[in-house]
């Protein structure tokens, strides 16, 4: 695997150069490369969580399990963080799709 020296980002094999999936800097010819190399798809930014006050979408939905205590809507986003030590469970965040409402639960 080889990364970029730009960027830090994983780089791919574009005909005979490596090129950088994120900023496209290219560098030697692959042939002068190791055979180490391994070509891979680009990277899939899909499990990506945005954590702004003012996002809209924060994490993955759930079903129609939890309940918003404000309005009453059956879906919200969640993410799971460990916020005690590493022997405690982790906790579930939620945020309402339907009005923003936050809250947590604890395993």
């Amino acid at each position: 695997m080889q990364f970029c020296d730009e960027c830090g980002s994983m780089m791919h094999t574009d005909g005979e150069q490596m090129v950088c999936s994120d900023c496209g800097h290219a560098t030697a010819k692959a042939e002068s490369l190791s055979t180490d190399y391994v070509s891979t798809e680009r990277q899939d930014d899909s499990d990506v969580i945005e954590t702004t006050e003012d996002a809209n979408f924060e994490g993955k939905p759930t079903d129609d399990t939890v309940r918003c205590d404000e309005c009453g809507h059956g879906i919200a986003w969640y993410t799971i963080k460990q916020t005690g030590s590493a022997d405690e469970p982790p906790t579930r965040f939620f945020k309402c799709k339907e009005c923003g409402h936050r809250w947590r639960e604890y395993s």
